[in-house]
């Protein structure tokens, strides 16, 4: 259907193909702007003129080798104080949260920011383990980095944190970028420089870079570059990739500079043996750091529940001793005031008497607060990270690449998870392209075939051996296409082919009798392959010639024009002319744009468009072919159009598409390819098994809104019962909600921040598409905008009285605004947002977190994922191809995207489970340990006495009850991991926090107090009046804290036992193991040879064996373990009869369900694939960014004319963009 744009007093909205920044102002533009901008506003219509940035108007200046001149008075700035240094930053990075100098500070900090945590100094500890710390060794390993810089007019080996602004800097093949560079010149012709962007952007193909023409003819030589220079006067440090404006004053002549002249910190030197750079930025001031965001501490929601508990355990403690010292006092005053046998000798009043007896049992009863705690959940954590490093699961065999746990304090977190946000290339795509269908004259190739077109369901590749400048690794089902062009007598395949080795911009280099292509995009050398491997190969070029092998002849095209790709033509076009003399024009593009462009007499165009709606179907990108024979005079005409088109002073690209468009009809359509973008193995699965476990998944990429979208409908994020809204659409909702809001009355508006009904009332699913023009549109965050609010708040505006041009009234409209939108989102089943940059990936995970309050992951294996991945609540980091920039940030790491399934149902989901059981059970276990000394005191006259023996209280926590407990944090699990994928629906608990809350917390307090009701009156009830079968009386103080203790000792053994889901020898010999320590550490206590050692430390003597040798006490501890468990036992028995969780039904069932799970593994097949309802279009699918065609018509990448060849080519090969160093 057709979408209208949302109208605008200001613009026609936002440019979809153009990537904006929300933050790409400098204080120096916003300051120029703000004192150049009039109070009235311009006519709508009225035309920008651009101005030219005047030089004084340049904050930041390099003069090269002068070191000294950056430490000069007026380049210093305020550290501190009085204390001040350079504004220019050294080249040495932090990217850590520590230091040498305040890593104790800030830990201790960290560490104090939970609530009574004293045992902080078990964390320091474990921070020196280098397994698990975060002190700064990557960052020592990168600034300990060499490479030659020029010192003292040579060239001497230096490390990189020692590089300054304005140091001249060699760099070789394959080096990385140190700091960001000013190219001077290089090994290559006209000081071209290619280098591998992909730890920067994450994209693969090559990009080059260009020296200016004047550097390049005079810093060649050592000493020339000894003798340079030059002031450089350029914009301040600011995170835009996309942008640079500066000038070189040299020689009194000023040089403008622009991207192209720079090499970027992260970006890889390839296919240039050397070149030389002059520093600009260095160290924080870098593009690729200032996109990294901060270092932020990362807290699970659970740590933070923790310190709410924590504090109403400590108002508990306080309340209850502040009563039994109340208690105390009255008792005192009513009873042992009286009782002359109890007279102590210290003439103190009762107030006073009761004010020590609150500081007594402050510390009888210290054991209510878990000091421990925390040094427990410590240890589980690491023990949980030790999985994930040991999942053989998550091993990524082929590079040779582990999972990796780079934190020890977010596991749990990992079983909560609602929303992650996703990059696209390289983390959901391997940015491998293969060519694997086409159309030519109205019959599809691509299936499998025999030679002779019968069609199997099984087949095996085409054997190349006939090609022997074929790409061996290309594969292809297909050989009824391979007998059509050896046979020679299908034209329209010929010139199918043809037009692929022909009409591109892919470059060519040829080394050591081998040919190496390097392509723009890698849409474009899938293309070239796969022309070469059908007998057409691309051999050389010239700036006006192409050569290419056409079945083993070599033919020599003149070149007359090359029409390139830009993202509003989405085609390219060339114009040859044939050794006959024959000029004929070549088209590729898109079939939306191609269509509309052929003749009325091209034939087959029903047909090809019945394959474009399959391969659309079946997610492959689709690119049309096609040609158009012009006569002489016809191009005569149009060439002089052309060249007064290229000399246009103003607005020259839209006179040169003018010029394009006069040229390009009347085409005669021959075909199409198809092009599979390769996913990743197993990401549409793991996305599908996500959404069931109702975690949504948002898509955050710098790609094409068309590229974006067809990876959505491959990865199985998009389906096509989803109705999907655009930028305008949304944008259109929001202005509808927000003009409803502003009519409303000003009460009404007051009384309630935002609406309630939802955005798409219709049933159905929704998608919401998004570019970040938009985005910013939609936030309120374009620059014209944010410069009227500047001006406003300096006075220089009034506020208008209605708003116009869709701009908030105040702080609080553009919130609501926000909140708007991220409802809005929130209601689709899948969000893609293109074209945005990383702060703004990083400024949609902090929205979500804010108004949704919900857990968030990021994901992503680039430079420009950094930020994303540092402000979600978790980072993921695939360490690819791409580098290690998002892996150094992150804070778990592996090789590909399925493994987060992995990752977030089985050790996520287990993680959460078993610290929640930990945390219930370790507070049920200190309240029903502690609360007896608060029945105890009841009957010791309030006097801060004991209930236990002092050294059972040492060793309760340490040895009688931590390890069985300690074993079901570690290795508890409810289902194994096999279950716990194929029921995704065992993950929400985690997500709506069921497990660990103010309510189990609760539970845990009244059943703790329950137990220790039990545990302190039944013997005491036991006790009362009894005799012993020696005819003594076994009721004194000893023999009540020895039955007691031990009845404690059974029953919280035996409770552990009832909630551990999985057993193994380890928690069996544990439960038994802590029984059997306590009775021998018991007698050995209680034994007449330690009183002899250590009279007045241990004072029980004989209690033990007195008091158990009594049939009767054996059978009161019995008593009072039933009473404590029988109500447990109870209450889970109805629980999984009557209410079963989801977890429950499956461990009902689970040998029914392995069972059938060993059926399918066995039945296991591939499947067909199922075409969708209805068909959709890739828009285009080639040259995601503009070609080479300039630098092809310059002529400055090309060495020299290649002769004419004596003998067939030995040998061609594509390298990889990822293996250029073989060039």
């Amino acid at each position: 259907m057709s979408r209208r744009r949302a109208d605008s007093q200001s613009s026609l909205g936002p440019d979809d193909e153009v990537m904006p920044y929300s933050d790409d102002e400098t204080d120096d533009e916003l300051d120029a702007s703000s004192e150049g901008e009039e109070p009235q506003e311009e006519p709508p219509g009225a035309p920008h003129v651009p101005v030219e940035a005047r030089p004084s108007e340049m904050g930041w200046k390099v003069k090269a080798n002068d070191r000294p001149y950056h430490h000069l008075p007026e380049f210093q700035k305020t550290v501190f104080l009085c204390i001040k240094k350079s504004r220019y930053s050294g080249n040495a990075i932090k990217t850590y949260k520590y230091n040498i100098l305040t890593f104790i500070p800030l830990n201790l900090y960290e560490q104090f920011r939970r609530a009574a945590n004293l045992y902080f100094l078990a964390l320091l500890i474990l921070q020196i383990i280098p397994e698990i710390t975060t002190l700064p060794w990557m960052d020592k390993e990168i600034n300990n980095r060499k490479c030659e810089v020029l010192l003292n007019g040579r060239f001497e080996e230096a490390k990189w944190k020692n590089i300054e602004v304005g140091d001249v800097v060699r760099l070789k093949k394959n080096d990385f970028i140190p700091a960001d560079l000013l190219l001077l010149s290089s090994s290559n012709p006209n000081s071209l420089c290619y280098v591998e962007t992909a730890e920067l952007d994450g994209e693969t193909n090559l990009k080059f870079k260009m020296g200016l023409r004047v550097t390049d003819e005079r810093l060649q030589e050592e000493r020339q570059l000894a003798e340079f220079n030059a002031l450089i006067e350029c914009e301040q440090p600011n995170n835009r990739l996309d942008k640079f404006v500066g000038t070189m004053l040299w020689q009194r002549e000023r040089y403008p500079l622009d991207l192209d002249n720079m090499l970027l910190r992260g970006c890889k030197i390839r296919n240039t043996e050397e070149c030389h750079g002059l520093v600009i930025y260095a160290g924080a001031d870098t593009k690729i750091m200032r996109n990294g965001g901060k270092t932020r501490f990362k807290r699970t929601k659970i740590d933070e529940l923790m310190n709410y508990m924590v504090y109403t355990i400590f108002v508990l403690l306080l309340l209850v001793a502040a009563g039994l010292a109340i208690g105390h006092s009255f008792w005192y005053e009513e009873v042992g005031s009286h009782a002359w046998y109890l007279y102590d000798g210290k003439d103190q009043d009762t107030s006073y008497r009761g004010f020590l007896s609150f500081w007594g049992y402050i510390i009888v009863l210290n054991t209510m607060v878990p000091i421990s705690l925390y040094v427990s959940v410590e240890v589980i954590r690491l023990g949980q990270s030790k999985f994930i490093n040991w999942d053989l699961q998550m091993y990524f065999s082929e590079k040779d690449t582990p999972a990796k746990a780079r934190t020890t304090t977010l596991n749990e977190q990992l079983g909560q998870i609602e929303y992650i946000f996703s990059d696209k290339t390289g983390t959901l795509t391997q940015n491998i392209m293969q060519f694997k269908k086409c159309t030519i004259g109205g019959r599809t190739y691509g299936e499998p075939t025999t030679a002779e077109g019968v069609t199997l369901d099984r087949g095996r590749p085409v054997d190349w051996n006939w090609n022997r400048l074929a790409d061996k690794k290309f594969q292809f089902m297909d050989h009824s296409l391979v007998a059509c062009i050896r046979s020679g007598k299908d034209k329209e395949v010929m010139e199918f082919f043809k037009l692929l080795s022909l009409c591109h911009t892919v470059m060519v280099e040829q080394k050591d009798g081998e040919l190496v292509y390097q392509a723009a995009s890698p849409d474009e050398g899938a293309l070239v392959t796969a022309a070469r491997n059908f007998g057409y190969v691309f051999l050389s070029r010239t700036q006006d010639t192409i050569t290419i092998s056409e079945m083993g002849q070599d033919a020599t095209y003149e070149m007359l024009a090359l029409l390139d790709f830009n993202s509003d033509r989405k085609r390219m076009s060339i114009i040859l002319k044939f050794p006959d003399g024959r000029i004929r024009l070549y088209c590729k593009g898109a079939d939306t744009v191609i269509y509309e462009r052929l003749s009325p007499d091209s034939r087959h165009k029903e047909t090809t468009q019945q394959a474009l709606d399959i391969f659309a179907n079946a997610t492959l990108r689709t690119l049309c072919l096609s040609y158009k024979d012009i006569s002489a005079n016809e191009y005569a005409a149009w060439s002089r159009n052309h060249k007064e088109a290229q000399v246009a002073m103003s607005d020259r690209d839209a006179a040169l598409d003018r010029v394009y468009e006069q040229i390009e009809n009347n085409l005669l359509l021959i075909g199409a390819t198809a092009i599979e973008d390769k996913l990743q193995e197993g990401v549409p699965e793991t996305i599908a098994t996500l959404a069931k476990a109702d975690i949504k998944i948002w898509v955050l990429t710098g790609d094409k809104k068309e590229t974006a979208e067809n990876i959505g409908y491959s990865c199985s994020l998009l389906t096509d019962d989803m109705e999907i809204h655009y930028g305008e659409d949304v944008n259109e909702k929001l202005r509808i909600r927000q003009a409803h809001r502003r009519n409303e009355p000003a009460a009404v508006r007051r009384g309630r921040k935002k609406l309630t009904e939802p955005f798409f009332p219709l049933p159905g699913k929704n998608a919401l598409i998004i570019t970040g023009g938009w985005l910013n549109e939609i936030l309120y965050e374009k620059k014209k905008k944010r410069r009227r609010l500047r001006l406003r708040r300096l006075g220089k505006r009034p506020p208008p009285a209605v708003p116009q041009d869709g701009q908030p009234m105040d702080d609080e409209e553009k919130e609501l605004r926000q909140v708007d939108f991220v409802d809005m989102a929130c209601e689709c089943e899948a969000v893609i947002c293109c074209r945005v940059t990383p702060k703004q990936k990083a400024n949609v995970v902090s929205l979500v977190k804010k108004y949704k309050k919900a857990v968030t992951l990021s994901i992503g294996d680039g430079a420009n994922d950094v930020n994303m991945i540092k402000t979600a609540d978790i980072g993921v980091g695939i360490s690819g191809q791409e580098g290690m920039q998002a892996v150094m940030s992150s804070d778990y790491a592996f090789a590909q995207f399925r493994y987060l399934e992995r990752l977030l149902l089985v050790h996520g989901r287990w993680s959460y489970i078993r610290m929640c059981k930990f945390l219930r059970f370790f507070f049920f276990k200190n309240f029903a340990f502690t609360l007896v000394h608060f029945w105890y005191s009841f009957f010791s006259g309030y006097s801060s006495q004991v209930a236990y023996e002092d050294w059972f209280i040492t060793l309760y926590n340490l040895f009688y009850s931590s390890l069985p407990v300690l074993l079901v944090g570690l290795l508890d699990q409810d289902v194994n991991d096999k279950m716990s994928l194929k029921f995704p629906k065992l993950y929400l608990p985690g997500q709506q926090g069921m497990l660990f809350n103010y309510r189990n917390f609760f539970v845990s307090l009244f059943h703790g107090i329950f137990v220790s009701l039990i545990i302190f009156f039944i013997p005491y009830g036991a006790f009362l009046q009894t005799m012993g079968q020696d005819g003594e009386a076994p009721s004194d103080y000893q023999s009540l804290a020895v039955v007691t203790a031990s009845s404690l000792v059974f029953i919280v053994n035996l409770q552990i036992s009832l909630d551990t889901s999985y057993w193994t020898f380890v928690n069996c010999f544990a439960v038994l193991g802590s029984i059997a320590i306590y009775f021998g550490i018991m007698f050995d206590l209680h034994s007449a040879g330690i009183h002899v050692i250590f009279p007045s430390a241990f004072t029980f003597t004989g209690a033990a064996s007195n008091a158990l040798r009594q049939p009767y006490l054996w059978l009161t501890i019995i008593l009072t373990v039933g009473i404590s468990l029988l109500p447990v036992i109870c209450i889970q028995f109805l629980h999984k009869t009557i209410w079963p969780s989801v977890g429950d039904k499956v461990q009902r069932n689970r040998k029914k369900y392995e069972m059938e799970m060993k059926e399918e593994e066995k039945k296991k097949r591939p499947q067909a694939f199922e075409r969708g309802r209805r068909s959709r279009r890739s828009a285009y699918a080639f040259s995601h960014s503009r070609g080479y065609a300039d630098l092809i018509s310059s002529g400055q990448s090309i060495r020299r004319r290649p002769q004419l060849r004596s003998g067939p080519q030995d040998s061609i090969r594509e390298a990889s963009h990822r293996e250029a160093e073989n060039i």
